[in-house]
């Protein structure tokens, strides 16, 4: 079998067949429904009271929630209408203008965003950065209970400016014309006053970091200090722990820039970061949080007048849960469930303030997530990520493509064959070990806490984090050689954990993410396995059980990723005596799906596998003429030919194209050599 590619993790755009797609081709008729509120809200933003210029902002924010309205508010020139208003006398307004912009870019998806940016959205957005970063210093407190702070609005204009950089690469390219890297490094180094703008300025920064050599070009010491200072901080709080951890994001996003005597100190510091993020036990300290969340709300008497306050607060946490699905619901490749939020009064975006212990849970569990996301691009090739062939068949081709990569660069950060300093360091802050840890299903406390009202948001949270996990996990051993990881024992050991997330759960067996990273990673240590004469823990019809499910995943991943695991298996066993039985039941699940399934991809890698297991082998030739494998491989052939000629440029890829047709040829010298044994 041949490799695949280690995945590669980019902050995400939204995902352009998510939230967007629908509402923005709906047709005029829907749009300007006599109901639709889109007319009565933009005209009541001219009105000369600020009061009436927030509410109408603040309403139009909470609508646009309803993904099938924003075509409306679009075809009535919304975006020009609320830009000029993040200028606004009050500050009010200039936050819930923001608010609404971000509502906005975030339910239309990228479609909305890139419109956004043509409108030219982003100038008075930029205006409103600057103008805040100027005011920080002097109005940083609310003299009043609820007063909207410049630190507020600034909030609300960075978590836009997110939005639209993380959907446009015309947002990133403005952003990098017109300098604004400096306003980010500002609203970072309020972290002291205000952790929420850091925060929000910390992952702004991570996005337009990524894969963007004019940014790069730019830098300078200052930026990495202010990153470096970041990351030196010693507080204990889940916030700051995030904090350090996307600083840590932006750095290696920035790596090239630095000389090779900065390499080896940033890349320890980037280390013990990732590290501490990860030895952090979200089992534990959940359920504490919890309990102190707990201890304190019993001991407060909240006002009428503060619980109003909170319920004003709290209105946008499911928006900010939206925003967060769609940009995750890209990274797993899915379709966000197009579902809209339900809000109450106000829409601010944001956890509630007074629920200190549920941003605290939260932040923890975003800290893990990104610090996988970044060890799995450590340890992940530049090329790029290869959608077309997770997909991709493992045939001699694609081996030969995968393993002709280029070796020859010596810097300390070339991935995939790991630099040795970098694989040390990586090694020496035990992180092989700690991923492993977070791919093991979140505890039963922390699933119980997190199934109750509000903490209830934290759960696909958790499950995200162990997903993220797997899928670092099969990059490490990608690209770790095996005495790094402890060995034939030590792989012994991975193998019998992951089987034991497998079997564990029936619920697992349906899940499309987990089922993605969880196959990824099985596929990868049982080849290193095979190559090393290692033996496998689970047994054919263990195996079989868990490729039953999986083949029938909607995901051609995954399908792709169990017949890898099959035909994986079925060869090692080919070298062994009297296994004739399990080659059957192999070779008989394989042979089932390269004649049933109607994605070419598919069908290959079936065929790859076939080709694996059947290929030589006393034991392989009995079970082969046993299942009927020479008359079954004959009869799909021309099938297989004409498919190819008929979908093959209009459906697949040039890469899949290469590959699908290496297995073609394939298939016809393999029918050639069954026949040959046939004759003897």
């Amino acid at each position: 079998m041949g490799k695949t590619k280690n995945n590669k993790f980019k902050r995400p755009s939204f995902s352009p067949d998510g939230l967007s797609a629908t509402p923005v081709k709906q047709t005029v008729e829907e749009s300007e429904d006599e109901d639709s509120p889109a007319a009565e809200l933009l005209d009541k933003l001219q009105s000369p009271s600020a009061d009436v210029r927030e509410y109408a902002c603040a309403s139009i924010s909470r609508v646009v929630q309803q993904s099938q309205t924003i075509p409306g508010f679009l075809q009535r020139d919304a975006v020009r209408k609320i830009g000029p208003l993040l200028l606004d006398r009050s500050l009010a307004v200039r936050e819930t203008a923001a608010g609404a912009l971000r509502n906005l870019s975030a339910c239309g998806g990228p479609e909305v965003c890139e419109d956004m940016v043509r409108q030219d959205v982003l100038t008075p957005l930029f205006a409103l950065l600057r103008e805040c970063c100027s005011g920080f210093d002097v109005s940083s407190t609310p003299t009043v209970k609820g007063q909207r702070t410049v630190e507020d609005v600034a909030n609300e204009a960075v978590n836009l400016l997110w939005n639209l950089c993380e959907s446009s690469s015309t947002a990133v390219s403005v952003f990098n014309k017109a300098g604004l890297l400096d306003v980010l490094l500002h609203c970072l180094q309020r972290h002291p006053q205000n952790m929420e703008l850091a925060i929000s300025a910390a992952h702004c920064l991570h996005t337009v970091t990524e894969e963007n050599a004019e940014l790069v070009r730019s830098v300078n010491a200052a930026v990495f200090g202010v990153l470096e200072n970041i990351l030196s901080s010693t507080h204990t709080s889940m916030e700051h722990t995030l904090l350090r951890t996307l600083a840590a994001g932006s750095l290696w996003n920035l790596k090239s820039s630095l000389s090779s005597a900065q390499q080896s100190q940033t890349l320890t510091a980037l280390a013990t970061t990732l590290s501490h993020s990860l030895s952090l036990d979200a089992g534990e300290i959940i359920p504490e949080l919890w309990r102190a969340e707990s201890a304190r709300l019993s001991k407060e008497t909240t006002s009428a007048a503060e619980s109003d306050h909170t319920d004003e607060r709290s209105a946008g946490h499911e928006a900010e849960e939206m925003e967060e699905d769609v940009r995750d619901e890209k990274i797993n490749g899915k379709k966000p469930n197009g579902k809209m939020s339900k809000a109450k009064n106000d829409i601010s975006d944001l956890l509630p303030r007074d629920r200190l212990e549920l941003r605290e849970a939260k932040a923890l569990l975003s800290a893990q997530q990104t610090s996988l996301e970044i060890i799995v691009n450590m340890c992940c090739s530049d090329e790029p990520s290869d959608d077309e062939w997770e997909e991709m068949s493992s045939s001699d081709e694609s081996e030969m493509c995968a393993d002709g990569m280029s070796d020859n660069n010596s810097s300390l950060f070339s991935p995939l064959c790991l630099s040795a300093e970098l694989h040390t360091t990586l090694l020496n802050h035990n992180i092989p070990q700690q991923v492993l840890k977070k791919a093991e299903f979140p505890s039963t406390a922390a699933l119980e806490i997190c199934s109750k009202d509000p903490w209830k948001n934290l759960l696909k949270k958790m499950h995200r984090v162990q997903c993220r996990a797997l899928t670092c996990l099969h990059n490490i051993l990608s690209s770790m050689d095996t005495e790094s990881l402890g060995g034939a024992s030590g792989l012994q050991d991975v193998a019998q954990h992951l089987s034991s997330l497998v079997f564990s759960s029936a619920e697992a067996l349906i899940d499309e993410e987990f089922l993605e990273a969880v196959t990824s990673a099985l596929r990868s240590l049982l080849q290193i396995m095979a190559t090393k004469n290692i033996s496998q823990c689970m047994t054919p019809h263990q195996l079989m059980n868990f490729c039953e499910a999986a083949t029938s995943c909607e995901l051609v991943s995954v399908r792709v990723n169990a017949l890898a695991i099959l035909g994986i298996t079925g060869s090692s066993l080919a070298k062994e005596k009297n296994t004739a039985e399990n080659l059957q039941l192999i070779g008989n699940a394989i042979l089932s799906i390269a004649m049933k399934d109607s994605n070419l991809v598919v069908c290959g890698e079936a065929l790859d596998a076939l080709f694996d297991v059947f290929a030589d082998g006393d034991e392989a030739e009995k079970a082969g003429k046993n299942i009927n494998l020479l008359s079954s491989l004959k009869a799909l052939q021309p099938g297989f030919r004409a498919k190819l000629r008929k979908e093959g440029r209009g459906k697949y890829s040039p890469d899949q194209l290469c590959v699908l047709d290496n297995i073609r040829i394939n298939l016809k010298r393999f029918i050639s050599y069954l026949e040959d044994l046939q004759r003897k």
